[in-house]
């Protein structure tokens, strides 16, 4: 598979991930790794988060979108 990103710029690179969100393949530049906190708990409120984080691998585009929500 190789990189959407790159595609878009005219460059051939393999890509090494898979956007969580979105599903494009992603290279070593174009990724990003972001760490998730996991609750556990009923709804309508999360009782107790974990020690722990999650990691996921996100695209830029996805990123932004993801971070415009804070």
């Amino acid at each position: 598979m190789k990189c959407y990103m790159c595609a878009l710029e005219g460059k051939d690179s393999d890509a090494v991930a898979i956007c969580i969100v979105c599903g494009m393949g992603i290279c070593q530049d174009h990724l990003i790794r972001e760490e998730v906190e996991i609750w556990e708990g009923e709804f309508p409120f999360p009782s107790r988060k974990h020690k722990k984080t999650l990691p996921r691998f996100l695209c830029e585009w996805c990123y932004e979108a993801y971070q415009s929500g804070d």
